[in-house]
């Protein structure tokens, strides 16, 4: 057991790639992945020296959480890891709840993170894991990036996660506690048939019998993975001859736009407009196909919190004024997580969108080169109703706008898939 839990460790350490350079934090619902991950975790770092850190994070929702949370809080005194209870407080959740719940978790764990000073949050996501979602996105008719393998990192919330299990069965996890004689919990919810998972559980169970495995469907999601890695290359290609950026919008070539094939053509305008509304997930295939439709007839549309207009020999993607239209923030504070303003008499005024009625005491902005939608959605310096400043619209009065999320991290953002 010994040399098979140190092979295991290897397998998980050689995933966290430069993540080992630094402290580690990982994520511990109190689950047999997790715990597994975690026991692995903190033998690697008692033998290394590395410094390794845990959290829980306790949503609320359920009376026990508290309590496993707390049961995690054991576990991680006896293997000498701090651990930390992260608790979302929310007063009142509509709409999709375990989405919110979900982005509420990673929010928490990455301001941990940067609390802690963490390189990376290792995260318990199985082979197991995979191959159910494999088979859940394969029930909703998914195309290649939603069946394509989980990425092994990224970034969120300003954080970096990772999956060092991947490649891990949730039975090797599940042997590594009992050898250690630790329990872990069972979420009811992970037998309940109403939720989705459970059913994928099940199914994959009965699919054996045909030959199909959770391995082989991991390793069916890992080859889509690099179909949909060679698909980005050919957007980052697209995007460097077809798309040039100015002051936060981007600017497509009709004529080069109309030789790219469909799925290149969808994933550019996908990212395009993620870059400049900041949105954490593109907008679905079903919104950028009707956009596509809008660009063919020759007509402009609004999606996803921006605005394209189709010009003579251009497309233009701005940000859409409506979705900006009440953002106030002091002005030390980044607008629209996009621009950073900086100026004098910063202590009495607020950045928010400069709007029709700003953009009217704008005398010279006719000369400044940008779109008026561009400018009507543009940051500018109030105090209170008194427009100050409006740096992008030619009215500085000492004000610069500097862009926040540039075209280098467009392309980053490209080739991260």
């Amino acid at each position: 057991m010994i040399e098979q839990k140190t092979l295991l460790i290897d397998r998980i350490v050689g995933r966290l790639g430069r993540a080992t350079n630094c402290a580690l934090g990982v994520a511990v619902s109190g689950g047999s992945d997790s715990l597994g991950l975690l026991v692995l975790l903190a033998d690697w770092a008692r033998e290394t020296g590395r410094d390794l850190f845990a959290a829980t994070v306790d949503h609320g929702l359920r009376p026990e959480a508290a309590q496993e949370a707390y049961y995690v809080a054991g576990v991680c005194r006896d293997l000498g890891v701090p651990h930390e209870t992260l608790r979302w407080h929310c007063e009142q959740v509509t709409g999709n709840l375990p989405d919110q719940a979900r982005r509420a978790r990673y929010r928490l764990l990455a301001e941990w993170a940067r609390c802690n000073s963490l390189g990376c949050i290792a995260i318990a996501h199985t082979l197991d894991d995979q191959a159910e979602t494999f088979l859940m996105r394969l029930a909703r008719e998914a195309g290649v990036d939603g069946l394509a393998a989980m990425v092994p990192h990224w970034q969120q919330n300003g954080a970096t996660f990772c999956r060092p299990t991947l490649g891990v069965e949730r039975r090797e996890l599940r042997d590594v506690l009992r050898e250690r004689g630790i329990d872990w919990i069972d979420d009811p919810t992970n037998s309940d048939s109403a939720y989705d998972r459970p059913r994928a559980r099940m199914a994959l169970a009965a699919l054996k019998d045909v030959g199909i495995s959770a391995r082989g469907l991991s390793n069916v999601a890992q080859h889509l993975a690099e179909v949909r890695t060679s698909l980005y290359w050919y957007v980052f290609l697209a995007a460097q001859s077809h798309v040039r950026f100015a002051k936060g919008d981007a600017y497509i070539a009709r004529k080069g736009f109309r030789t790219l094939t469909r799925d290149v053509a969808r994933r550019l305008l996908q990212e395009l407009l993620k870059w400049i509304s900041g949105a954490e997930y593109a907008p679905r295939g079903r919104s950028v196909e009707l956009m596509l439709e809008s660009i063919r007839g020759g007509t402009g549309m609004t999606l996803h919190g921006c605005v394209m207009t189709v010009m003579q020999d251009e497309l233009h993607l701005t940000r859409e004024e409506r979705a900006v239209a009440d953002l106030r923030v002091p002005a030390d504070r980044p607008w629209d997580a996009r621009w950073q303003l900086d100026g004098p008499w910063p202590d009495d005024v607020e950045i928010g969108c400069l709007g029709q009625t700003g953009l009217l005491q704008c005398p010279e902005w006719h000369e400044c080169g940008m779109p008026e939608v561009s400018l009507r959605a543009s940051p500018a310096v109030w105090r209170n109703d008194h427009l100050v400043a409006a740096p992008l619209a030619d009215f500085a009065n000492g004000w610069q706008a500097t862009l926040l999320r540039d075209d280098k991290q467009f392309f980053a953002a490209v080739l991260a898939h």
